[in-house]
């Protein structure tokens, strides 16, 4: 009977040696290859916690999207002048000249506004013009104070306006224990 079964050749101790080595050549060359890349990463993130910009970069990082104020709804109103209701309000646009805004400070962009006239800009100011909203996006500033805002800007342009001055305060209203004296004087009066 013939030998049916093929003849394995025996390995020499030199080639499993060289097998074995170039199998954990692969692996051990990609652990190798992820720890550098770690180690590099981590050198170029170190954190600086102690300084100030570290501390303020965090809190601006956390810091959240928006903010509740309470407001008294019976606190007597202070009114904003021309140059705080742009700070607040009028400077990102006209800061900037964003959505065509007339810049502040800038002759040539109110040249042509100025000769509309006063009234008409502070119009345009509180009801909006093409992309400016009205008020300039705050609803609560009043029509005085987006005068002001408008003759601040203005003039900024190069026009003379004068500003709404702050009105003055009211006369003191008599007291309602004066109207009753007033009026028993007079119903004594008349008996």
């Amino acid at each position: 009977m013939a030998d049916t079964h093929a003849k394995m050749t025996q390995a020499t101790p030199q080639e499993i040696i060289i097998s074995v080595l170039a199998g954990l050549f692969a692996p051990l060359l990609a652990i190798f290859l992820i720890v550098q890349l770690v180690l590099s990463i981590q050198d170029t993130h170190q954190p600086d916690t102690a300084s100030d910009a570290a501390q303020k970069a965090t809190l601006k990082r956390i810091k959240p999207f928006a903010q509740l104020a309470a407001l008294d709804a019976n606190a007597p109103r202070v009114e904003k002048s021309g140059q705080e209701v742009y700070d607040a309000v009028c400077a990102s646009c006209h800061g900037s000249g964003a959505l065509g805004a007339p810049k502040f400070d800038s002759k040539g962009d109110w040249a042509g506004r100025l000769g509309q006239g006063y009234d008409t800009l502070v119009k345009h100011a509180i009801e909006g013009i093409r992309q400016m909203p009205p008020r300039g996006g705050d609803g609560d500033l009043s029509d005085i104070e987006m005068a002001r805002a408008v003759a601040y800007l203005a003039n900024s342009g190069g026009a003379k306006f004068k500003a709404p001055e702050p009105a003055a305060p009211a006369a003191a209203a008599p007291s309602a224990e004066g109207d009753k004296s007033d009026k028993s004087d007079k119903s004594d009066k008349k008996q």
